[in-house]
């Protein structure tokens, strides 16, 4: 805890899941330690090359966003206080790394369920729909996002062969309006989103064009 009351509180980040259409939270994951780092790619999506001048400026959407940061997960502290901690005691951080690995699964109830549909003849089963799953990093990031990349790293372990530290390496890919619709709770929580970044920008202030040494546009 902090000496100084009134310092501000810590956010931390993090991933929620939700169910896509009642909106209820069934899962929420916070980041131990908030990354050093966070990178984000926009890549615009623009009108196909077709040789209509026409064209040349028109865009088909929002840009494709992605995101990647390394999370780091340690029960060093936790195990100061086993009594506290039963479970890093008897599992070191595995529950952590299973929250984060798990919303890559569908369940195992829904895949057992899928295979007697198989075995009884089914002819078509439809894929296992998962959570939303949304990135927090604060109140003006909140983003369906799909997992495209996760690899975790593996430091230390107990004598049992528990994980004790571990980095994890997340890469997300931003689910749009163009992916989800509007009518989807994630495609209303991107317009948002990228709402709020139109609010942002006209925050910013005008620059002027005899900053970059021109009079007027020739």
């Amino acid at each position: 805890m902090s000496t100084f009351p009134n310092s501000p509180r810590l956010l931390k980040g993090g991933l929620v899941l939700i169910d896509a259409d009642t909106s209820a939270v069934q899962r929420i994951i916070v980041l131990q330690y908030n990354p050093d780092t966070l990178s984000r790619t926009l890549q615009p999506q623009a009108v196909k090359e077709s040789g209509d001048r026409a064209e040349a400026m028109r865009l088909t959407g929002p840009p494709v966003e992605t995101i990647k940061l390394d999370a780091e997960i340690d029960a060093t502290d936790q195990l100061e206080f086993p009594d506290q901690h039963a479970n890093a005691v008897q599992f070191g951080i595995q529950p952590q790394l299973a929250a984060l690995e798990t919303i890559l699964y569908p369940a195992s109830a829904q895949l057992l369920a899928n295979n007697a549909l198989a075995a009884a003849g089914m002819l078509e089963i439809l894929p296992t729909l998962s959570a939303l799953t949304l990135f927090v990093w604060s109140k003006s990031r909140i983003v369906p996002v799909r997992i495209t990349d996760f690899s975790v790293t593996e430091e230390a372990f107990d004598t049992a062969l528990n994980p004790l530290r571990a980095k994890v390496s997340l890469g997300m890919r931003v689910l749009s309006v163009t992916d989800l619709g509007y009518d989807n709770k994630g495609g209303s929580l991107f317009m948002a989103y990228q709402q709020l970044k139109e609010q942002l920008a006209a925050k910013n202030g005008a620059g002027a064009l005899g900053t970059l040494g021109l009079g007027g546009i020739p």
